[in-house]
């Protein structure tokens, strides 16, 4: 490679050649574009901060952009298998007695169809669907949240959603995220209901972020917290398990739902 490659076009064959191989040194890179050190670890930064790369003891790994979500209904049949094991496993860590918040998507759903079963709990939700699969119960009182519908994601948002949500507080939060990546955090791709969802960490003592493995080292559109913001995140037996150590670290709890 030559040196007088314009910058932007050698990050861009930077990142071509990071897609086949899944992972760069700094020494690759120097040698195939014939650059220095501080200029291969340059590049690395701005594609990093771009969301384009995450960064790693001396190199960088891919980072997938998470693509568009489509709407909750459609998304049902996505990961069933693993959907409905992580929403068991989350449930277990939710017990008779406690008040708490639910959010929306399917993964979160599949948590509340396994507490139907439970005692004296207090559920918290602004999603429609968790609304349908726990209204009626005998041992579950439901509070809802109102707002404004958004409907592809049938979940209350806005600021009479975020104006309820600032007089709770909860045992335990439960939602979901689009993207998880040690650089950037947790990520969404709809900034409205992203400025709910901030709102939604706040009241919770505990938050449990539950994601199935497709969303690991994946960047969507809008930033929604630091991943020190949740205090367990559960999961199935594909994630990554670079990223699964490096939340340990952390002091994260890592459920693997079997």
């Amino acid at each position: 490679m030559s040196d007088f490659i314009p910058t932007s076009e050698r990050q861009k064959q930077i990142l071509s050649l990071l897609s086949r191989q899944g992972r760069l040194s700094v020494a690759e890179i120097v040698d195939q574009f014939s650059i220095s050190k501080a200029t291969a670890r340059r590049d690395l930064e701005t594609l990093t901060s771009q969301g384009k790369a995450q960064r790693v003891h001396g190199g960088v790994i891919a980072v997938d952009q998470a693509p568009p979500e489509l709407p909750i209904l459609q998304r049902q049949d996505e990961q069933t298998s693993e959907k409905s094991a992580i929403g068991r496993a989350a449930a277990n860590l939710i017990h008779d007695g406690e008040t708490v918040f639910l959010g929306s998507g399917t993964t979160v759903l599949e948590a509340a169809r396994h507490l139907r079963e439970r005692r004296n709990l207090t559920v918290v939700t602004n999603s429609l669907p968790v609304l349908n699969v726990l209204a009626g119960l005998k041992e579950v009182t439901v509070v809802s949240l109102g707002g404004e519908l958004r409907d592809s994601e049938l979940s209350f948002i806005g600021h009479l959603t975020e104006q309820a949500l600032s007089e709770l507080r909860v045992d335990k939060v439960l939602i979901g995220t689009r993207g998880l990546s040690l650089e950037h955090g947790l990520t969404n791709d709809y900034l409205p209901e992203t400025m709910t969802d901030r709102a939604i960490l706040k009241i919770g003592r505990e938050v449990i972020v539950a994601a199935d493995h497709t969303k690991v080292n994946r960047v969507s559109t809008a930033l929604l917290a630091p991943l020190t913001s949740m205090h367990t995140f559960v999961t199935d037996t594909g994630a990554d398990k670079e990223f699964m150590h490096a939340l340990k670290k952390l002091n994260i709890r890592v459920v693997t739902a079997e």
